[in-house]
């Protein structure tokens, strides 16, 4: 006898029912998740502000991608208007912007068409985005979740910046800076970046010995942090590698010697367990020697523990 599918229907649930206000809610709630953005972009972004100044206007939220290019994202809890067309574009030149995200309950579609042509019009490295938010519950009885749909991007990939992009950008003159100088001190101590070159990126990796598991190194303007990071490409895969460290939780935290955080991310592709300090900026060059203790520290630990881990998870899980 077959057995019987539980299939739920699929409700939509009104956005004003999360986020009573685009500013005070749905962009802080955005701020602080912005990997549910993430999965559906071809790109990365870290959120560095929000209520970015433009002139006499302010943009909701500002950051920039993995490929280093500034990014700005207006938000619109109905449906696309023509004040916010011409906010992006006010807030994409001000910014020196690469990168517009103009996310809207309803994308008309004047409005779609005229996304499409701004990106046939502007130069390779500008792209214009307009995505399509939802929130849905599958069936009556689960929490709600929010649904991004990309409705128009670039008609092309992006060109990804090389090192003629930092004659644009001070900061990632000032990140490679860093890095250069971080890995000059971590090879006094360690062999762990004795193959790895300064990058323009805010992330450095560190091989674990199992591809997509790394002990990756991130600095911003608020923090800096170790992290394994499990990115596969394979969501299940990804989940099964983060549930073996996590089933071995008290003895990885005990041989680390500190409390982790653990981020399973539900929704997300990825899965990362992370040693976090806020307060630092790696703007602020006074500040390099604390980061570098701080990172050197955290990253010999965590490649000790994890390196243990990962050469058990291999024979033990079939992956």
């Amino acid at each position: 006898m077959a057995q019987k599918v539980n299939i739920k229907k699929i409700n939509k649930v009104p956005l004003r029912e999360l986020w009573n206000r685009e500013d005070k809610d749905f962009t802080k709630w955005l701020e602080e998740n912005i990997d549910f953005l993430n999965d559906v972009i071809d790109f990365e972004i870290t959120i560095e502000s929000s209520e970015e100044k433009a002139g006499p206007f302010r943009v909701d939220l500002y950051g920039e991608d993995n490929f280093g290019n500034k990014v700005i994202i207006e938000n619109q809890l109905e449906k696309s208007d023509h004040d916010h067309l011409g906010k992006i574009i006010t807030y994409l030149t001000n910014l020196e912007a690469n990168t517009a995200i103009w996310i809207t309950k309803e994308p008309t579609p004047e409005h779609v068409k005229a996304i499409d042509w701004l990106n046939e019009v502007t130069p390779d490295d500008i792209s214009f985005y307009i995505i399509k938010l939802e929130a849905i519950k599958i069936g009556d009885d689960s929490p709600a979740a929010p649904l991004f749909t990309v409705v128009k991007g670039p008609s092309r990939v992006i060109k990804q910046l090389g090192a003629e992009k930092k004659e644009y950008a001070q900061r990632h003159i000032l990140r490679k800076e860093f890095w250069a100088q971080f890995i000059d001190e971590m090879n006094k101590k360690n062999k762990l970046c004795a193959n790895i070159s300064p990058s323009t990126d805010c992330w450095i990796s560190i091989a674990l010995g199992m591809g997509g598991v790394s002990v990756n190194l991130v600095i911003s303007k608020k923090y800096a942090r170790s992290e394994i990071f499990i990115s596969r490409g394979n969501k299940e895969e990804n989940k099964k590698i983060f549930d073996y460290f996590y089933k071995h939780k008290d003895q990885i935290e005990k041989e680390f010697g500190d409390k982790l955080t653990w981020e399973r991310m539900e929704n997300n592709i990825t899965s990362r367990i992370k040693f976090q300090k806020d307060g630092f900026n790696y703007y602020d060059k006074e500040s390099w020697p604390e980061i570098n203790n701080f990172m050197i520290d955290s990253a010999e630990r965590m490649h000790r523990v994890f390196r243990k881990q990962v050469r058990e998870l291999r024979r033990k899980l079939d992956i």
